[in-house]
């Protein structure tokens, strides 16, 4: 029988790794649209932004699944399902996630309702430059934060 945190853990592990890449090309191409005002190369920083909430949403579904049994439904499900990861459920996983990085991932998930409800030529680069120059330290929290999650669910 598969172990189903291993294979958990080994899905976390592969999808951290595609995250990092959206976030060093979301660098990558901020520096250079904002450099060379170029909105096109924004257009790009915007999506890689976008990717990088999304795979955390796709990870977060998959604990939400396959630790708790439930993914929240609903118009705010998004939100609710950021609130989940800060729980911690006696004798079935701890928190994913503080309720500080949970604020900080908040702004994401808001900027990548922007991305998919606004057409591309109305990005605005000074509300995309604070997600941009905390993108950093807020991957670094949440790759520690998943790798603990990982070691925690290799220990069971």
């Amino acid at each position: 029988m598969i172990n189903r945190y291993l294979t958990l853990s080994a899905r976390i592990k592969q999808e951290m790794s595609e995250i990092h890449s959206s976030v060093e090309r979301a660098k990558a191409a901020w520096e250079k649209a904002y450099s060379q005002s170029d909105s096109l190369l924004l257009d790009s920083a915007a999506l890689n932004l976008h990717d990088f909430y999304g795979g955390l949403e796709r990870l977060f579904q998959l604990i939400a699944e396959n630790m708790d049994g439930t993914i929240p439904t609903g118009a705010s499900w998004h939100q609710e399902l950021l609130r989940q990861m800060t729980a911690d459920i006696p004798k079935i996983r701890p928190a994913v996630i503080d309720v500080d990085l949970r604020s900080k991932l908040d702004d994401y998930r808001a900027f990548r309702h922007i991305v998919r409800n606004v057409y591309a030529h109305n990005f605005i680069p000074e509300k995309m430059k604070p997600l941009v120059d905390n993108l950093d330290d807020v991957y670094s929290k949440i790759e520690e934060k998943l790798k603990s999650f990982c070691t925690f669910l290799e220990s069971i």
